[in-house]
């Protein structure tokens, strides 16, 4: 049990909501204000209002303020860069200094893709995989983990031993750079985002019109809407292979379990065996000697079939030469990709206040 209470703001381009969590829990009814993102000081201003309407109904004085907020910025530092979605910022607005002086105690500003990730590890897929792993007599338990979020962009998140890795400049998981061999001189969002299923569809053959949206691409392909459906297989399928390649270079220099979140992970029925399709594969040297893309066999954390295989392993007993002495050995290595335990919503608060947790006992 934890005795911090954490005040939290989902930050959007339309609204913000605030809210306080204690014990992992909410113990504030949320309450919701214009972003007024076109005005600074109309934002800000909301920005104080909602934090003091969540303080006010509280017990006792809150510990921290952490959320998500966009970038680019000095997440260290709390301040902000030039937003896209919050116009209103620009140049570089001290945020954080702005709401600690305020408020008289600690602010803590990360990525949305940071505190997925590690809202996840703390109280989503990875324990509850873990436990699962434990009750069946699995000795192996999983430390390191890659959060994914999927949907207007492709965002992430790296934890190593329940500690978020943010990098030495606060930009580590930034996976939408991450190279797209699909695309020449590209980068993996550009295949991986709402934009490249619905630019996928039309490409092969199909039907477009004013305000179409990769739900659309979602609706054809499952047969609820009507248009071309082997297109929007195919989309799909290329949205699947492009993340697949990008989870394996991740995967490489994590070697950790992975999440995916957010509005297009709902199609993990469409592009996930595509994804574990690359993951798996194999790649070849010029002298035409092939290898495995990964060291590690990926499992589909979503598939209880097969959970058993990957619990066990290759499991056996060996004898430590020259000793009566034996040991429990597992040579087969191993990951898995699963869905979210918790909705990208919930583990990005449940991340920010797991990192202010963190953060203050530290």
């Amino acid at each position: 049990m934890h005795k911090e209470t954490v005040m939290t703001l989902d930050a959007g381009g339309t609204n913000f909501v605030f809210t306080a969590i204690k014990n992992a829990a909410e113990i504030a009814a949320p309450v919701t204000l214009p972003s007024a993102g076109n005005n600074l000081d109309n934002c800000l201003k909301n920005m104080i209002t909602g934090f003091e309407m969540i303080s006010g109904v509280l017990k006792e004085k809150p510990d921290a303020i952490s959320f998500a907020f966009p970038g680019p910025a000095d997440y260290g530092n709390g301040i902000i860069g030039d937003l896209g979605n919050l116009p209103g910022f620009r140049g570089g607005i001290a945020l954080g200094p702005m709401l600690r002086e305020k408020f008289g105690i600690p602010v803590f500003i990360n990525n949305d893709g940071d505190l997925f990730a590690y809202g996840e590890s703390m109280f989503g897929l990875l324990p509850e995989l873990n436990q699962k792993l434990k009750k069946a007599g699995s000795i192996k338990q999983y430390k390191n983990f890659i959060g994914i979020t999927l949907g207007t962009g492709f965002g992430g998140g790296i934890v190593r031993n329940n500690e978020l890795f943010l990098g030495d400049n606060g930009a580590a998981g930034e996976v939408w750079l991450l190279h797209n061999p699909l695309i020449e001189n590209s980068f993996a969002e550009e295949s991986i985002s709402a934009r490249a299923i619905v630019r996928e569809y039309i490409h092969a053959g199909g039907d477009d019109h004013d305000g179409f949206q990769a739900m659309d691409v979602y609706n054809i392909a499952h047969g609820k809407a009507s248009g071309n459906k082997e297109a929007a297989l195919h989309s799909f399928h290329i949205f699947g292979q492009s993340l697949g390649n990008a989870l394996v270079q991740a995967v490489t220099l994590v070697d950790g379990i992975v999440a995916i979140g957010g509005g297009l992970s709902n199609a993990w029925d469409l592009f996930s065996p595509s994804m574990f399709e690359v993951m798996n594969g194999t790649c070849k040297t010029v002298q035409g000697n092939t290898f495995s893309r990964l060291v590690a066999n990926v499992y589909d954390l979503e598939n209880p079939d097969i959970f058993e295989e990957f619990a066990i392993g290759s499991k056996k007993e060996i004898t430590v030469p020259f000793s009566v002495q034996k040991l429990q050995y597992d040579p087969l290595k191993r990951t898995g990709v699963g869905l979210s335990k918790l909705g990208a919503s919930k583990a990005i608060s449940l991340g920010a206040y797991a990192y202010a947790v963190n953060a203050l006992k530290g």
